[in-house]
């Protein structure tokens, strides 16, 4: 059995992520020695083992999670049967990123940067809305808010998606979160600050599943969108992306603001071998 130099076992050392054990079960904001990455959205986010905390750690800026509203509670899961006491938010969510935010002088990462927050609400939305607004409106530093008129930018931009109460946001003059839109928001007259982000699933527009090169008339369907989008002011996102490599490539050289994943080491991987 051979020895391992003294030399490549401080470079091994050096080179190892440095984070503080257990940190992540008690809500302490970690630092971790990587750099954001703005286009990684982490789908179903409290699905994994350490809801945000596994994100945060691969420099995830996009995290998403699904809520119902029982009594004056958020509960994090992705069906009613999921539903745990203290799987809440607030818990998971809210209450980290603020002590993130305040550990880091003010933002989610060392390095200034967008941070999203996708909220799919599966309850009713206009049920949920003035709940939810009181809890975000308890957190108005944390979020990006649009009070009369006048937008007021936060470390954490939260947006509303599934049973969107439209009319309910659109309304408010003082609200704390922005809506997720769909392709019918492109070229409308809702403003950017209203519907930031266009959403959509893979399949209502491409037949492409990741195997062989993309036909040329999907790439350049998928070029337009990206460039529609952008010309609105506005971000985009596919959901139900075949989850590999071929399609994470695809993406990323078309120019999607954010790619979807449940796969968050790998796809962290893959774009910093991008940078």
């Amino acid at each position: 059995m051979t020895s391992t130099p003294l030399s490549s076992l401080l470079v091994l050392a050096l080179a190892a992520p440095s984070i503080s054990c257990g940190a992540e079960d008690k809500g302490v904001p970690l630092h971790e020695p990587v750099s954001p990455l703005p286009r990684a959205h982490a789908h179903n986010d409290y699905h994994h083992k350490r809801p945000l905390f596994e994100a945060l750690e691969q420099g995830f800026c996009s995290v998403e999670a699904d809520i119902f509203l029982r009594g004056e509670k958020f509960h994090v899961a992705h069906t009613r049967f999921g539903i745990r006491k203290n799987r809440t938010l607030e818990e998971l969510y809210l209450k980290p990123l603020a002590e993130r935010v305040r550990a880091n002088g003010g933002n989610v990462y060392p390095e200034k940067t967008r941070f999203i927050l996708l909220i799919d609400i599966k309850s009713d939305g206009n049920e949920a809305y003035p709940v939810l607004d009181k809890l975000l409106t308890r957190y108005d530093t944390l979020f990006t808010a649009h009070l009369e008129g006048r937008e007021r930018p936060g470390p954490v931009t939260a947006i509303l998606s599934g049973a969107r109460p439209r009319d309910l946001v659109e309304a408010d003059r003082t609200r704390y979160c922005s809506l997720d839109g769909r392709m019918g928001d492109l070229g409308s007259k809702a403003p950017a600050h209203l519907v930031p982000l266009i959403s959509d699933k893979w399949s209502k527009h491409f037949t492409w599943r990741g195997r062989g090169p993309i036909p040329p008339g999907e790439e350049k369907r998928l070029r337009e969108l990206v460039d529609l989008t952008r010309k609105d002011g506005r971000l985009l996102r596919f959901w139900a992306v075949p989850d590999r490599v071929e399609c994470w490539q695809v993406l990323h050289d078309t120019g999607v603001d954010l790619i979807n994943t449940d796969k968050l080491r790998e796809l962290s991987r893959f774009l910093r071998s991008q940078q």
